[in-house]
């Protein structure tokens, strides 16, 4: 599972909203609370500095040093029309979350084994999370979002971590993605990791920290990063035609300000820097 990127937004407005979920008692069983019993291994799923992710059995169990936005992802799967994760139990700095049956859509990097009915239902899935009642918390603004691509464009060339052609040409790309859009109740990190299929019915779908409200070509871009070959199953299932220079557009500025985030918390950038070369 990779992690979400481009934190620079800011929390207040988010944060008033979510102060009382911060203090939503613990999940109770029997009048206890939930508890894991039998636990025979304990898998570190994904960790660095800002947060960390755990499987005890059945249990994922999320620690966040920013409770903030624990509070966006409790409160945005509660509103989400499309199947999540049961929420067990919540102790801060700790959310406790029920496993998702079935498995993930895919993996950015590597091929997806996924029918095209699968990639379909995800579609529809997002189609469905966009035609919800918009969540009451703001997101990123356009300004913010070009100041904060400037900022990664520069990083990467006078850092010597892509080549100056590389950055200009996405650059040049994502500026399609920067004009005004009728914002929608968005997932803002629906990568395929975080959709999960039986077949070709979802199961769930996790990781909701990031949703506010937004592009919703953002959401397509992200479920189609790294597998363009998938683009039209996609839209197909999401009903509607959409203007794919835009979601292309999305594909490189995700991208451009995905790598420094993710060379700096220890993960591997080639499969955003091979989305960035195919792009010239």
């Amino acid at each position: 599972m990779r992690e979400p990127t481009g934190r620079c937004r800011s929390r207040t407005a988010a944060r008033a909203t979510f102060r009382k979920a911060r203090d939503k008692p613990v999940a109770m069983c029997g009048g206890h609370p939930a508890i894991m019993t039998g636990v025979q291994e304990v898998e570190v799923v994904v960790a660095h500095h800002e947060r960390a992710t755990l499987r005890v059995g059945e249990v994922f169990l999320k620690v966040d040093t920013d409770q903030t936005r624990t509070d966006v992802e409790v409160e945005a799967m509660a509103l989400a029309p499309i199947p999540t994760p049961e929420v067990l139990w919540r102790r801060p700095p700790v959310l406790a979350l029920a496993a998702l049956p079935g498995t993930a859509l895919g993996r950015l990097g590597e091929p997806s084994t996924a029918p095209p009915a699968a990639w379909a239902a995800a579609g529809a899935a997002a189609r469905m999370l966009h035609d919800a009642p918009l969540p009451p918390w703001p997101g990123r603004s356009l300004a913010e979002i070009a100041s904060h691509l400037d900022g990664e464009c520069e990083w990467l060339v006078t850092n010597d971590v892509l080549a100056a052609d590389v950055v200009t040409r996405n650059r040049r790309v994502a500026e399609a993605a920067l004009r005004p859009w009728t914002p929608v109740f968005m997932h803002g990190d629906l990568q395929v990791t975080h959709v999960f299929l039986d077949g070709d019915e979802i199961t769930g779908v996790i990781d909701w920290s990031e949703a506010a409200q937004g592009d919703a070509l953002f959401d397509l871009a992200t479920l189609t990063l790294g597998h363009p070959e998938h683009l039209d199953d996609v839209v197909a299932g999401y009903g509607t035609d959409v203007d794919r220079e835009v979601i292309r557009a999305w594909w490189s500025l995700r991208s451009l300000r995905a790598v420094r985030w993710l060379v700096e918390h220890g993960f591997d950038p080639w499969p955003e820097v091979a989305v960035l070369r195919s792009q010239l």
